[in-house]
């Protein structure tokens, strides 16, 4: 029995020395020239392809496991993840935020990152409330830049706007209120994010909820129209019978001589005698959202909304105020 124990401790050696490689595929001498892993630890060269030329799967091959599924480029040699769902968010590629409820990875419109953004700003320099770390904010900054958005660019006089809201509730000033009044004004009419907002605001405190209305111009100028369409008529018609038989003109030469005319005159008549003081807006309701519109100014006489324009909502039936000057449009207290 101790004789044969040499001749078992090596027929062990040889069987475990064997298993090692039992389950490894086996490599061809091609194979094994081409495959940069083989014959390396850790710290070897960069991976290449993981297969040589007809040695991998064919091209476009798939392995499905229980939530993923990747599949094989022969040409790069590499495997790739083919059912990335287009609505998947990738951190590593842009902001994303976490559903609270099922923990997932939500992808956000650029007008959601938009205002994210904007409101941490805002937050941040109006309050001193840090909404989101630096990190987070770094990558949503990085996100909106390459999506092309115009917010992340602030020019100096919306910096200064900031500024001046952060010292001023530091109890340092650094602009008079009719300076600041001015600089909100001109920011408000370059349609600056950071002065006016399009999306309602509420307060817990008061109730109240606020927005900015935006100037109707397309309506504004329909008010003009009945009379332009009149005095083009009346002005076609003393050519034709006063003009015409003095001198024959082309009745397009014709109308553009009188559109100077015409123009001034629809103007005056308009804002003097028909509508006068004349401002349509519009915007959502600060309340529910529904869309209200609200015309400033006397019609034929009829005195209408002056500064302040009280409506109601046709929706909500929410009492709104809209001032004129400001386009500010805001709720009533809870207690009123």
């Amino acid at each position: 029995m101790v004789a044969n124990a040499p001749h078992i401790a090596a027929a062990l050696a040889c069987a475990v020395v064997a298993g090692t490689d039992a389950f490894a595929p086996s490599l061809t001498g091609r194979s094994a020239a081409a495959n940069p892993l083989h014959g390396r630890g850790r710290g070897g060269a960069a991976a290449g392809p993981l297969f040589a030329d007809g040695d991998g799967p064919k091209d476009g091959t798939t392995v499905t496991s229980a939530r993923k599924e990747i599949g094989y480029d022969s040409s790069s040699g590499r495997f790739f993840e083919t059912n990335i769902d287009p609505e998947d968010c990738i951190p590593d590629d842009e902001y994303c935020v976490v559903d609270k409820e099922s923990g997932d990875l939500v992808r956000l419109t650029l007008e959601e990152k938009e205002r994210i953004f904007l409101d941490a700003l805002q937050s941040y320099y109006v309050s001193g409330r840090q909404l989101l770390g630096d990190t987070e904010f770094d990558t949503l900054k990085e996100d909106l830049a390459w999506n092309g958005s115009t917010m992340v660019n602030m020019n100096r006089q919306e910096t200064k706007y900031l500024a001046a809201m952060q010292a001023y509730l530091k109890g340092e000033p650094i602009l008079s209120d009719a300076e600041f009044d001015k600089l909100k004004a001109e920011l408000k009419e370059e349609g600056s994010p950071f002065a006016s907002s399009k999306e309602p605001k509420c307060y817990i405190d008061t109730g109240i909820c606020t927005v900015t209305y935006e100037p109707d111009n397309f309506r504004n100028n329909l008010l003009y129209l009945p009379v332009g369409a009149i005095l083009s008529i009346f002005w076609l018609g003393f050519g034709f019978e006063v003009i015409e038989p003095i001198i024959r003109l082309n009745p397009l030469i014709l109308a553009a001589l009188g559109a100077p005319l015409i123009y001034n005159g629809s103007i005056t008549i308009t804002d003097q005698f028909i509508f006068p003081n004349n401002k349509i807006v519009y915007g959502p309701c600060p309340a529910c959202g529904a869309n209200v519109r609200v015309y400033f100014g006397d019609i034929l006489g009829v005195e209408g909304f002056g500064d302040v324009a009280g409506v109601k909502c046709t929706s909500c039936k929410a009492q709104i105020n809209v001032q004129k000057q400001t386009l500010r449009a805001s709720t009533l207290p809870k207690d009123e």
